[in-house]
């Protein structure tokens, strides 16, 4: 399979236009999103374009992404791509790139592909993992990275909430008013409660997502989690298809774009699950 993409992309580059496949993590405690903003304030995709378009001898480049993630919200396994007529090689783009990037923001690889491959519109599924960090104390470090909640949280009364809303549903009732979304309708994977010391991460999977999805599940299962609210109040806050049945929407500190997946055909490199933080726990950093 990555023969006959190598194919494809040859034939686009005989053209004189090179697609471009990346893949893209990024601290977002400073960027307001990652689409770009308007007034000059901070974005993801700016960021992205101002390095690139270096690299590619100051052409204007356009980036596309798998997911416009939030203000204040990272990514460990985001996928960009974009067109250009300056041929660079992988390495080329990843380590030039991350020279003119800021600390905060990294190129993981890169990959020519053929025209085809759309970084939004090919991916099959996303992935995001929320990551909470469960104590009395406030932490001191990585408070901008994790969300702290002081409530002792119970990890199978999570668990058990957490399993009516695998599968498809309408999903209305964990969407936010300004969503764009055509339909509510979306199918969740799996949805499983990952533990490890004090941090706890809240593991989905879906065809796609609505905007705050994965933070307004997150709000519902911690409040079941401290005790607040009974185990089936999940199925009854789903079943009741309006955003005020699900209570508060989550912050956004913890929430990770960690996984998109698309065709095997485009045979696009693969990485392990982030936050890198949560590489080395037991029962955390190695799940799939």
């Amino acid at each position: 399979m990555l023969q006959s993409v190598e194919r494809a992309a040859a034939g686009e580059a005989a053209a004189g236009v090179f697609r471009v496949a990346m893949g893209v993590e990024y601290q977002g405690s400073r960027f307001h999103g990652f689409q770009r903003q308007r007034g000059g304030i901070p974005s993801v995709q700016e960021s992205l374009e101002k390095a690139l378009s270096r690299v590619a001898g100051g052409e204007a480049l356009t980036i596309s992404c798998a997911g416009r993630t939030d203000a204040k919200v990272h990514a460990s396994g985001q996928v960009i791509h974009f067109d250009t007529t300056v041929e660079r090689t992988p390495f080329a783009w990843v380590m030039g790139g991350n020279a003119n990037l800021p600390p905060d923001v990294s190129i993981t690889w890169a990959q020519l592909m053929p025209p085809t491959f759309d970084a939004r519109f090919g991916a099959v599924s996303r992935r995001y993992r929320y990551v909470i960090y469960n104590d009395p104390i406030r932490p001191a470090h990585m408070s901008d990275q994790v969300t702290w909640n002081h409530r002792p949280l119970d990890i199978e009364r999570m668990r058990d909430a957490a399993r009516p809303l695998v599968g498809t549903h309408d999903f209305s009732s964990f969407r936010a008013r300004q969503c764009q979304a055509k339909s509510p309708i979306k199918t969740i994977h799996h949805l499983e409660i990952l533990q490890s010391g004090r941090f706890m991460v809240i593991d989905v999977r879906a065809s796609a997502f609505l905007h705050h999805m994965v933070r307004n599940i997150a709000g519902v299962l911690m409040t079941i989690g401290a005790g607040e609210r009974p185990v089936n109040w999940a199925k009854e806050v789903l079943a009741a298809r309006r955003r005020a049945a699900g209570g508060v929407t989550a912050h956004p500190f913890g929430l990770y774009l960690v996984q998109v997946e698309y065709p095997s055909e485009f045979a696009l490199p693969e990485r392990y699950l982030g936050p890198h933080f949560l590489s080395g726990l037991p029962d955390v950093g190695k799940a799939r």
